[in-house]
């Protein structure tokens, strides 16, 4: 079959490779109707995530027809099913607790030192995201063996649209989190870093829950746009002083919410990004936090920072006082996505949230190496793109 593989820094590759096969009682293969290239991709293509090797099929947002079934499958031939970028066992500790981002049993105990050594405790399973996620096949192929098949997929009623529920994988539950874990109340000031997929999300997110305001922060104006077509107020920190925009729109005492959606590639003529530049890049340094930092100061005292966005390692002077000084709180992690899957396809399915306004193209697999340098390089015009195998 035909896969997008990964060779190197900003080097991908349409390779011809071998056919999944069933491996455990568990899984399924499915047939990849439909597949989208993420931000956090973009984190692979710069080199940012290690133990990534040579050859290995990329992509962790993606859905399909179901062609084979193990003998545990729950699923049956010929279902549309979307399925989570975590891979999760359904029955462990934290399974248990609905926490399937810290699934025990996804990532092969041969992988979970790599992880255990930088951050205590391995990391739970990842579709296409490096072997200390569990080295998995991605999902930008023709097909793509899924393990736990029988916790993971969600079943799509016939008819519905592939790009109508494509998001499900991901991008909308990382958004719907993000805007959960900042704990909005009815009145609140949210005030959202980043306008791309997760971020945009979470600006329908917060106020479907009730948010009064939403200040969405970029410098791309056609991201800009799109949050204020959903009611955003927005700042271009290009142009104006984000932290004096958002106290003088806020009375001076801040948002009563902050939401990270940046992560490790913070963009911005800033002191502090640009010296985490140089330390990224003499390896003195691994993430460029300006965002986070930027949120922990301007949210009031008392105040709930979310952060969906990626980071990858240790980070150097991040504001750990402000934390504790102004009594914040912090939640972040990889998306519970199965917990969220229900829900949010409910929801799709009764109009309440929208996910193809963010479609900017559509490109066949074979093209899947031009669109990573098109996402990576012109993120004004580009803010999502569909790859379809077979076309």
């Amino acid at each position: 079959m035909k896969a997008l593989t990964w060779h190197g820094k900003h080097d991908v590759r349409i390779d011809n490779v071998d056919d999944p096969e069933i491996v455990n009682p568990r899984d399924a293969i499915i047939k990849v109707t439909a597949t989208a290239i993420c931000g956090s991709d973009l984190h692979l293509y710069d080199g940012y995530i290690p133990t990534m090797q040579s050859g290995d099929i990329l992509g962790h947002e993606f859905m399909g027809e179901v062609v084979e079934t193990g003998s545990s499958s729950t699923l049956k031939k010929g279902q549309k099913v979307v399925v989570p970028f975590t891979i999760a066992c359904g029955s462990c500790y934290h399974c248990g607790k609905h926490q399937y981002s810290g699934c025990e049993n996804g990532n092969p105990a041969d992988n979970q030192d790599i992880a255990r050594a930088l951050y205590g405790h391995p990391m739970s399973a990842l579709f296409g995201y490096s072997h200390m996620t569990g080295g998995y096949a991605g999902g930008q192929a023709e097909y793509v063996r899924v393990p736990f098949s029988d916790t993971g997929p969600i079943v799509i009623p016939d008819g519905v649209e592939d790009e109508k529920v494509l998001f499900l994988s991901d991008i909308l539950p990382t958004g719907w989190m993000a805007a959960e874990n900042a704990q909005i109340e009815p009145g609140d000031i949210v005030a959202v870093w980043g306008c791309g997929p997760v971020g945009l999300f979470a600006v329908q997110s917060a106020f479907l829950m009730g948010a009064e305001r939403v200040i969405a922060i970029d410098h791309f104006p056609h991201r800009l746009e799109l949050a204020r077509k959903f009611g955003a107020e927005t700042i271009n920190y290009e142009q104006t002083d984000t932290y004096d925009a958002l106290m003088q729109m806020t009375g001076g005492i801040g948002p009563d919410a902050v939401i990270d959606s940046v992560g490790l590639e913070a963009h911005g003529l800033f002191v502090d990004n640009a010296i985490d530049q140089i330390k990224a890049s003499t390896f003195l340094g691994t993430d460029r936090i300006h965002a986070i930092r930027q949120a922990i100061i301007a949210v009031r005292k008392g105040g709930r920072v979310s952060m969906p966005a990626v980071y990858g390692g240790f980070v150097d002077k991040f504001p750990l006082g402000a934390v504790m000084q102004k009594g914040l709180t912090l939640k972040t992690g990889q998306t519970h996505v199965q917990h969220y899957l229900p829900g949010l396809l409910d929801a799709i399915m009764e109009g309440k949230i929208d996910t193809t306004f963010l479609i900017s193209h559509r490109l066949p697999l074979e093209q899947a190496p031009e669109g990573y340098r098109m996402f990576h390089d012109k993120q004004n015009e580009v803010t999502k793109i569909v790859l379809k195998p077979g076309q």
